[in-house]
């Protein structure tokens, strides 16, 4: 089982990792889109642990979904609203859980995904966030049905999200500022994949 005390926890190690990795991010968008990724993520994060305290002893749901107000409230550029829909979609299916089991934690994971495709219109292979975010949720439903526990899956996400990231490097961008520069796009990792991977290493930090 993964606790609304580490689903809190979470959230403020992903704040810190995106502080940490601000320039980072902001340095692989300068090659391919606004050169903000890393600046917005964190603002957003940033306000998102602000408000923690206020829905601490809420359900998991409900800080999902602050997350989600926050986020598209302050976060400007594709992510805001990309980021919002996961956080958003993904507190629609876990309503009043104190603490979620490895199913509870594949729909999340699931709705999460399904909200960022219909969000942006993207595809495996266009050299966004959904190439390490698709893969990690196949590897994380392939583990559980398995009847591997959540550590275990997480591990197998965060590994197929690693690897997703890195695959974004040789792609040409279809979707996004980063398609308006065609073949130029090719040779950069992509930043959004770059903080989804970001994302679900902290949340197996959280829970190993």
């Amino acid at each position: 089982m993964v606790t609304k005390e580490q689903i809190l926890q979470w959230l403020q190690t992903f704040a810190i990792v995106v502080e940490e990795n601000k320039d980072y991010l902001t340095e692989l968008d300068a090659a391919i889109g606004d050169a903000d990724h890393g600046i917005n993520m964190e603002r957003g994060f940033k306000k998102v642990v602000t408000q923690l305290p206020a829905v601490a002893d809420k359900d998991i749901a409900s800080i999902l979904k602050m997350v989600s107000m926050t986020l598209i409230s302050t976060v400007g550029g594709a992510s805001g609203p990309l980021y919002g829909t996961l956080f958003l979609r993904a507190s629609a299916v876990v309503a009043d859980k104190q603490e979620l089991s490895e199913q509870d934690m594949l729909a999340m994971l699931q709705a999460g995904l399904d909200g960022v495709v219909g969000r942006g219109k993207a595809q495996l292979g266009d050299k966004t966030m959904v190439d390490a975010l698709s893969p990690a949720v196949t590897a994380f439903g392939q583990a559980v049905t398995a009847g591997e526990n959540i550590l275990s899956a997480m591990q197998k996400a965060v590994a197929a999200a690693e690897k997703g990231m890195q695959d974004t490097t040789p792609m040409q961008a279809k979707k996004g500022r980063a398609s308006y520069l065609g073949e130029r796009s090719v040779g950069h990792q992509d930043p959004g994949a770059t903080s989804v991977y970001l994302m679900l290493q902290s949340l197996l930090d959280v829970i190993s």
